[in-house]
């Protein structure tokens, strides 16, 4: 089994929330249909508005859903009629062969199929700095960064998507696509995100970890942050 993840525009003209509303609705029975082991989509609907704050934009216009999306065969032939049903379903598209890594599993807040998670799903789209090497940018993230992110955060759940390959040769060269999930207090509390509501000198020194980490192996002015709502749907 292989994972894709789909970066999806939507038209302009629909709605946030209706457009969550067709993915979840038409999107989602039509990848049934099709055969698809499994289907989780994120987008950016009104419930996630209040995180705007923390959206980070390089590439633009920025996404507005991605499909994570579970298949027998990422062969050209074999996704076909996935990528007719995505491209069906936005405006324009990018596709991805993901390795995912789960270091944190939400065993806090468990998805139910079909259902919004509770708290939010933060996107991070990240590109390889050019002053690493590949095996040096993997190390520093898995092996060095990754206990960081879960100290020093209220994530209760923490996906690596490595970019194996772009299936998709015109959209953007993204080297990983990262989900963490927070409690929604995250969206507009700095002191919850950091996981250190009502300590400021946690607070202080969660933020500093944090930054000092990230500025290892991540161009910050090469980051897309999208939060979104997530749902499981099968």
């Amino acid at each position: 089994m292989e994972k894709l993840i789909y970066i999806l525009w939507r038209d302009p003209a629909e709605t946030p929330d209706a457009y969550a509303q067709r993915l979840r609705s038409s999107l989602s029975a039509g990848l049934r249909d099709a055969g698809v082991r499994g289907l989780k989509i994120n987008v950016a609907d009104s419930a996630v508005a209040p995180a705007a704050g923390l959206r980070q934009m390089h590439v633009l216009p920025q996404a507005d859903a991605f499909a994570n999306v579970w298949v027998d065969s990422a062969i050209a032939s074999l996704r076909a009629p996935v990528d007719a049903l995505i491209a069906a379903h936005s405006l324009r598209h990018a596709a991805y062969l993901v390795s995912e890594s789960q270091p944190l599993r939400n065993r806090r807040r468990p998805p139910q199929p079909g259902e919004r998670t509770d708290g939010f799903a933060q996107m991070a789209l990240l590109k390889r700095p050019a002053k690493l090497d590949y095996e040096s940018w993997l190390d520093i993230w898995h092996n060095s960064h990754t206990a960081v992110a879960v100290e020093t955060q209220s994530n209760f759940e923490y996906i690596q998507n490595l970019v194996v390959r772009r299936l998709t040769p015109e959209g953007p060269a993204y080297d990983a696509i990262v989900e963490e999930c927070f409690p929604a207090a995250a969206m507009t509390d700095p002191y919850t995100f950091f996981d250190a509501a009502g300590d400021e000198a946690k607070f202080q020194h969660n933020l500093k970890r944090m930054m000092d980490s990230v500025q290892r192996f991540i161009d910050m002015d090469q980051l897309d942050v999208v939060p979104t709502s997530q749902y499981q749907m099968f």
